[in-house]
C-alpha cells in the first residue's frame, strides 16, 4: 500500500459504512473541512458548501441497494486532508461559475438597468420554498427535530446527538441522509412540477444561496 494507507483504509471504512470510521471520520476532519472553508470565504458562505460535501463523503444508498459515498474516489495519492480541500475548493468554484453567469451584466454593457436585475429570482425563491416545505414535511418526526437542533436552534454536533440521545457521529450521518433526502426532493419537484431544466435549476439554487429572501427553515421545520 502507498504512502497515504492508513488515509486510504479510513476512507474505505467510512465508505462501506463503518460507524466507528464514520466518528473517527467525523472527529478529524469535519474541523478540517469547516477551516477550509472559511479560508475561501471569510464570510463563512462557503460552510455550506462543506456541510454539502459532508453529505456525499457520508453518501447514500441508491435504488439498487448498493452505498454511494464520495469517499470512493479518494485514492490515496495525497493525503485524505489534501483531497477533503481540493474536493472542496473545486465544488466552490463551480458554485461562485454559476452565480457568475446569473449575475446582470456591468451597468456599461446595458444601456439601462431594470429595477430587480434578476426578475427570476423571487419565483425561484418562491419554488425553491414551497418544495423545501415538502421536502421536509416528507421526513420523520424524529429527523424534522434533529433538523431543527442542528440548523434552527445551532447547536453543535455533540449538543445535537445529546438532545436526539445519540452519538455525534450518528447525528453527523443523520443529519446528511437528511440534506440528501431533503435536496433529492426539492430537485424532483422543481423537474416535476416546476418543469426546471438543469441549468435553471443551478440558476435556482445560485440564486437561493445568494439571496434565500423569505426562506424561513423554522417556520418549515416547525409549522
Amino acid at each position: 500500500m502507498g504512502v497515504h494507507s492508513a488515509d486510504l483504509e479510513l476512507a474505505r471504512l467510512c465508505a462501506d459504512g463503518d460507524e466507528h470510521a464514520w466518528e473517527r471520520f467525523v472527529r478529524e476532519y469535519r474541523p478540517l473541512l469547516y477551516r477550509a472553508a472559511d479560508a475561501l470565504d471569510r464570510t463563512q458562505g462557503a460552510r455550506e458548501i462543506a456541510d454539502s460535501l459532508y453529505a456525499d463523503l457520508y453518501g447514500m444508498k441508491s435504488s439498487g441497494g448498493e452505498r454511494q459515498s464520495l469517499l470512493r474516489y479518494y485514492e490515496g495519492r495525497s493525503s485524505l486532508a489534501t483531497w477533503l480541500r481540493a474536493v472542496l475548493a473545486q465544488r466552490y468554484v463551480d458554485r461562485v461559475r454559476v452565480q457568475r453567469r446569473v449575475e446582470p451584466l456591468p451597468d456599461g454593457d446595458v444601456p439601462a438597468r431594470t429595477k430587480d436585475p434578476d426578475p427570476d429570482r423571487a419565483r425561484y425563491v418562491a419554488l425553491v420554498q414551497q418544495a423545501l416545505g415538502r421536502a421536509v414535511a416528507a421526513l420523520t418526526a424524529r429527523d424534522r427535530l434533529r433538523l431543527g437542533c442542528y440548523y434552527v436552534q445551532e447547536l453543535t454536533l455533540a449538543q445535537t446527538g445529546r438532545v436526539m440521545n445519540e452519538s455525534e457521529a450518528s447525528a453527523s450521518r443523520k443529519l446528511a441522509r437528511s440534506r440528501v433526502a431533503i435536496r433529492r426532493g426539492i430537485e424532483q419537484q422543481l423537474r416535476d412540477e416546476a418543469r426546471l431544466s438543469d441549468d435553471q435549476l443551478a440558476a435556482c439554487f445560485a440564486s437561493v444561496a445568494d439571496d434565500p429572501g423569505p426562506l424561513d427553515l423554522k417556520q418549515v421545520i416547525y409549522e
